[in-house]
C-alpha cells in the first residue's frame, strides 16, 4: 500500500519521542532530521521536505511544546495539522455550474488509468445523484473507444462515441447530445500520448476552447513517483488544469507525489485510485489519509465504505435476529459477501486505529472467504439454520462438497459457535443495557454519531472469518 515505508519510518521516530519523556530542543532536532529523510526517501519533493521540515521545527521547539506534560503527543499533533496542510487541509470537490452541463476534461499520459478512472468518476456522480455521460474523444490508441464502452457499461453510464472521426466533431456532438438527453454531468475522455508533445497539447487546447469545460483533471500514476509532479506541472503550465486525480495509490509505491502535487502544482487532488474495481475509488480527503500515513487509522472512511454497501434493512434485519439470538451461517454468509464489497481485508485493517501495526507483517489469506463460502454454500438449509445437527458424516459431505478438509469444516464450525457466543451478549434478555444499546448502534449507523470514533477504536476485530490470518512473517 502506498505510504506503507513512509508510515514505518514515521512510527518509529515517534516510538523514539515517547521513550524521552520530556523532550529537549536537541531531540525534536533528531527527530526532524529522520522525518527529513523519511521523506525524501518516499519521494516527495526536495524543496517541499524542507519547507515541511522547517514549519514543523518552528512549532515544535516552542516553549508550550517542551514543557508539556505530553510533548511527544504536541509534536505527532504537529506534524499532523503541518501534513493536513500540505496536501490541502480540506477535500475539494468539483464545482458543479448553475446551468447543467458540468463539462469534466479528462487528460493523461497513456498508462495512467484515464478511461477506467473516467468510468470510476461517472459510477460515483451517477450514486451522487447525477446523469453523467462518458465521451470517447480518444481515437488513437487501439480499442480506447471499446475500453470506454465495456467500462461504462460496467459502470452503468451512458458512452457516446462516433468512431474514429475528429474529436472536436465528437465532443460538439456530444454537447448537444447531453443538453437533449438531460445529461448533467460530461466527462471527455481526451487522448493521451507516451511522453507530453506540441501535438498533443495543441489538440486539448483545441477542444477546451471548444467545450469550455468547468473542471479540467489530470490524471496522474502514483506510481511514477515525483515524474507525477513534474508532468502536472507541465500540463498545468501548458493548459491550466483545475484539480488532479491520482491513480494506482493502492500500489506499493513510495507516495511522495500525493504530498508534493499541491505544494509544487497549486492544484488540489480531488479523487484517488485505489484499486482495479470501478468501486476502487474515492474523494480525496488530506486529514484521512494524514491519519493514514501516521498510522491512526481512518474510521471514517471505513464508515462510508460500510455505508455504501450495507442496505439499511438488511442491517435492520440483522439487529433483530441479534436481539431474538438466531444469527446463523445464513447470516455469516451475508456478513462475508459485504465486507468483499468493502475491499480487501489489508485495505481494511489499514483503516482501523492501532490495529494496522499490530498485523502489518501478517499475512493474510483472502482466500479463506471463498473457502468458507464454499463450505456455507455445500450446507443444506437446515445445516445453515442450525449448524448442531451437523455429525461426522455431514462434515465429509461438506468438506468433499467444497474441496476442502474436515478439519476446516471443524474449525469454522467452531469459530461460528464462539461468534455465536459473542451475539448472544448483544442480543436477548441476557445482553442487558449494554445489549440493548450496542443493538441500536448496530441498526443506526451512521457517520454523525460516529464522527468522534476516530482514534478510539478496539485493538481486535471481533467476527473476522478463521484463518485469514495464518501465519507471521
Amino acid at each position: 500500500m502506498a505510504f506503507e515505508g513512509l508510515s514505518d519510518k514515521l512510527g518509529k521516530v515517534f516510538k523514539k519521542l515517547k521513550s524521552h519523556g520530556k523532550l529537549t530542543e536537541s531531540d525534536v532536532k533528531e527527530a526532524m532530521r529522520e522525518v527529513r529523510l523519511a521523506l525524501l526517501e518516499a519521494d516527495v519533493s526536495y524543496k517541499v521536505v524542507k519547507d515541511f521540515v522547517a514549519k514543523v521545527s518552528v512549532r515544535a521547539v516552542g516553549e508550550e511544546v517542551l514543557n508539556s506534560l505530553t510533548p511527544a503527543q504536541q509534536v505527532i499533533k504537529i506534524v499532523n495539522e503541518e501534513l493536513c496542510s500540505l496536501m490541502g487541509n480540506n477535500n475539494s470537490r468539483i464545482n458543479f455550474p448553475s446551468k447543467p452541463p458540468c463539462v469534466i476534461m479528462m487528460c493523461g499520459l497513456q498508462g495512467s488509468g484515464k478511461t477506467t478512472h473516467s468510468a470510476k468518476l461517472a459510477k460515483l456522480l451517477k450514486k451522487e445523484g447525477h446523469y453523467p455521460l462518458l465521451v470517447a474523444c480518444d481515437i488513437y490508441r487501439p480499442a480506447a473507444i471499446n475500453q470506454l464502452q465495456v467500462v461504462g457499461e460496467r459502470a452503468g453510464v451512458r458512452v457516446f462515441e462516433m468512431g474514429q472521426i475528429s474529436p472536436m466533431i465528437i465532443a460538439k456532438e456530444a454537447m448537444k447530445y447531453a443538453k437533449d438527453h438531460g445529461n448533467d454531468v460530461v466527462i471527455l475522455d481526451t487522448a493521451g500520448r507516451l511522453h507530453i508533445d506540441l501535438e498533443l497539447m495543441d489538440e486539448l487546447k483545441e477542444l477546451k476552447a471548444l467545450t469550455n469545460p468547468n473542471e479540467i483533471m489530470l490524471v496522474v500514476d502514483a506510481m511514477t513517483g515525483q515524474d507525477a509532479v513534474n508532468v502536472a506541472k507541465a500540463f498545468d503550465d501548458a493548459l491550466g488544469i483545475s484539480s488532479v486525480l491520482m491513480s494506482k495509490l493502492d500500489s506499493d509505491t513510495r507516495g511522495g507525489a500525493a504530498l508534493s502535487v499541491l505544494a509544487v502544482t497549486g492544484k488540489p487532488i480531488k479523487y484517488v485510485g485505489m484499486g482495479e474495481k470501478l468501486d476502487d475509488f474515492e474523494p480525496f480527503h488530506p486529514e484521512r489519509m494524514a491519519s493514514r500515513i501516521l498510522g491512526m487509522g481512518d474510521v471514517l472512511t471505513l464508515i462510508e465504505k460500510a455505508e455504501s454497501t450495507v442496505n439499511k434493512s438488511d442491517a435492520e434485519k440483522l439487529a433483530q435476529r441479534l436481539e431474538a439470538n438466531k444469527f446463523d451461517m445464513n447470516d455469516l454468509l451475508d456478513q462475508l459477501k459485504q465486507i468483499k464489497k468493502m475491499g480487501s481485508i489489508k485495505s481494511i485493517i489499514g483503516m482501523l486505529p492501532g490495529v494496522g501495526d499490530k498485523l502489518k507483517d501478517v499475512d493474510v489469506d483472502e482466500k479463506q472467504f471463498t473457502r468458507i463460502e464454499a463450505m456455507i454454500t455445500s450446507m443444506t438449509k437446515a445445516e445453515r439454520q442450525k449448524p448442531s445437527i451437523i455429525n461426522p458424516s455431514r462434515k465429509r459431505r461438506i468438506a468433499s462438497g467444497s474441496g476442502t478438509k474436515v478439519e476446516d469444516v471443524n474449525r469454522l464450525l467452531k469459530q461460528f459457535e464462539q461468534m455465536q457466543k459473542m451475539m448472544k451478549q448483544l442480543g436477548g434478555k441476557k445482553g442487558g443495557k449494554m445489549g440493548r444499546k450496542a443493538r441500536k448502534q448496530l441498526a443506526g449507523m451512521n457517520l454523525d454519531k460516529l464522527q468522534n470514533m476516530q482514534g478510539n477504536m478496539p485493538g481486535n476485530i471481533p467476527g473476522l472469518p478463521p484463518g485469514i490470518f495464518p501465519k507471521n512473517k
